[in-house]
């Protein structure tokens, strides 16, 4: 009984062994917003398989540290920011997914304003593109750009984090630009207007737009304490 005993555990420590052969990595779907388009963040790849293809920003896990400690450290390092929203998607983990072995990664996205980003650029190239525009990507980084799109898409009509995307001050030619850039859709401009003002979440600065082409606008910001009071029984924007 004890020979076999032994056996049997000697025999599931080599197995073991085979398991930490897998690495854990964050991947990082930075969204920004210009005006116009929704846009990610993007580097070249420099793995001799996706040469020409880009990827989004991510590492491996280090022993010692975090998932989400991880995702702030790629952030941190290629943005320059440290106080940014960043929420966690999904876990993908296919086989064969990243062609240096079993990688299983982790899925963020995070929000920022695109004018306050001063890129951290190394050895290969780091640009903002817009996410219409995107098809073939490195690795399976498509579908996990669109999977953490489809969370923005849910996440927006419920919470205001799109307003992490815009300026301080903003018009709401803007603020719907914004939507309609998130949702890809086109939204009422009578009915959005309402919609938002009716909620009692925009702060009316008293300000207009400045150096336009076209008649300025009214400036806004949004009301963060009234919402934090409120949002316990906030249903949401619903358009």
């Amino acid at each position: 009984m004890m020979s076999m005993y032994t056996k049997n555990i000697n025999t599931h420590l080599v197995e073991i062994k085979s398991y930490f052969k897998v690495a854990i990595s964050v991947d990082c779907v930075i969204f920004g917003f210009n005006g116009n388009e929704l846009k990610v963040l993007l580097i070249e790849s420099d793995l001799k398989e996706y040469k020409g293809k880009w990827s989004l920003l991510g590492d491996i896990v280090r022993p010692d540290e975090e998932l989400d400690e991880a995702a702030y450290r790629v952030l941190k390092a290629r943005t320059g920011l440290d106080d940014l929203y960043m929420e966690q998607v999904q876990t993908f983990g296919a086989i064969n997914r990243h062609p240096a072995g079993r990688v299983i990664t982790v899925a963020y996205y995070s929000l920022v304003n695109i004018e306050h980003v001063e890129l951290k650029k190394h050895n290969n190239d780091l640009h903002w593109h817009a996410i219409k525009d995107l098809q073939n990507m490195a690795f399976d980084h498509k579908q996990i750009l669109d999977t953490c799109h489809e969370r923005l898409k849910q996440q927006v009509m419920v919470q205001p984090i799109g307003f992490n995307l815009l300026p301080k001050k903003f018009s709401l030619r803007e603020l719907q630009n914004l939507y309609e850039a998130i949702l890809d859709v086109e939204l009422d401009r009578r009915n959005f207007r309402k919609k938002f003002l009716s909620m009692d979440l925009l702060m009316d600065l008293n300000e207009e737009e400045e150096d336009v082409p076209h008649r300025p606008a009214k400036l806004y910001k949004f009301n963060f304490d009234k919402y934090d009071q409120r949002k316990k029984r906030y249903l949401g924007i619903g358009f």
